[in-house]
């Protein structure tokens, strides 16, 4: 659908004030929050809410909330997202303005790996204790295993395997099983573990869950559990996902629902506050895998998380879209 005359106007308008147009080209890189946004523009919040604001009604970006945070991000599909998609593609990188605020997202990024990595870091030994505190580890598990089909796969991925407990759980129904993480104290101890397991069929390895270097379709059953909601863009990391599962394959994610318990976001990194069915199967669906199976695992006390589940298959004759 073409956008109307008034709609094209509109679109201009919003995307042609300087501060806007920064903003569409921050929001081009990843979703962020505003107090993110505010920092890089060295701008007041009201400000550039009432920019953000215009934005939303254009249609040019999406705000969510997610708990006491706001984020935006661009609007993922229509003609006024491919208007400033063309907008922003000719923009000229060199120019002083947008490289000082890549350097200052650039900044704010390695600041966020910094606090995660010393976080993990601090708690790698203890990690599987602190996640007890909001998971029920056995019914989950239980969960995952019938979400993984249950069947013996060739090539098992876990995409930032932690202390290793989904290879633990997931390598013995596997011939070989691969788990990629960012923080070299928790591969320690997932060696460690799979180790004292006997799993002799699990290699690990320092890796990017954004860009694994893993190849195409190459493993039958991928899992991400817990792991989105440490993210700067989970979107991305189930595209890189979805990419490595082969046909037939299954993609499984675990995190929380929705929720409001801040102290997680200022105490244990969590840069996200739960995933809705709605987004989740947004970006499966983009990502080539439109047929997903959701389970609810509730708390088992009252200021307990609600654990989701969502198990993604690629089709056995699907092949991806040419990027």
């Amino acid at each position: 659908m073409k956008l109307s005359a008034k709609q094209a106007v509109d679109v201009l308008r919003a995307a042609g004030e300087p501060t806007r147009l920064r903003i569409l080209a921050l929001l081009e890189r990843e979703e962020l929050a505003v107090l993110e946004i505010c920092r890089v523009l060295d701008q007041s919040q009201p400000r550039v809410s009432r920019h953000l604001k215009l934005l939303a009604e254009a249609g040019l970006v999406e705000r969510f909330p997610d708990g006491a945070w706001v984020f935006y991000r661009l609007t993922g599909e229509g003609r006024a997202h491919e208007v400033i998609g063309e907008v922003l593609a000719r923009l000229n990188p060199d120019d002083p303005v947008l490289a000082r605020d890549r350097r200052k997202i650039d900044d704010v990024q390695a600041e966020r790996a910094a606090a995660a990595q010393a976080y993990f870091a601090d708690n790698a030994a203890q990690w599987d204790r602190i996640r007890s505190l909001y998971v029920s580890d056995t019914s989950v598990e239980a969960e995952i295993l019938r979400a993984t089909g249950g069947g013996h796969v060739r090539r098992l991925v876990d995409l930032g395997s932690g202390t290793g407990r989904m290879l633990m759980l997931l390598a013995p129904h596997a011939d070989h099983a691969l788990g990629l993480d960012l923080s070299q104290q928790m591969l320690n101890i997932a060696r460690r573990n799979t180790a004292e397991a006997g799993l002799s069929n699990v290699e690990l390895r320092h890796g990017d869950i954004f860009d694994t270097r893993l190849p195409e379709g190459g493993a039958d059953l991928v899992v991400v559990h817990q792991v989105l909601h440490y993210l700067s863009d989970p979107a991305a990391a189930v595209r890189e996902a979805a990419r490595i599962t082969a046909p037939g394959g299954r993609l499984v994610i675990v995190d929380f629902a929705p929720h409001q318990h801040e102290f997680l976001r200022e105490q244990h990194q969590h840069r996200r506050l739960g995933f809705s069915d709605e987004e989740m199967n947004r970006w499966l669906a983009e990502a080539e895998l439109p047929q997903v199976a959701q389970m609810d695992l509730p708390p088992t006390r009252a200021d307990g998380l609600t654990v989701k589940i969502w198990a993604a298959r690629r089709a056995p004759t699907q092949l991806r879209s040419a990027a």
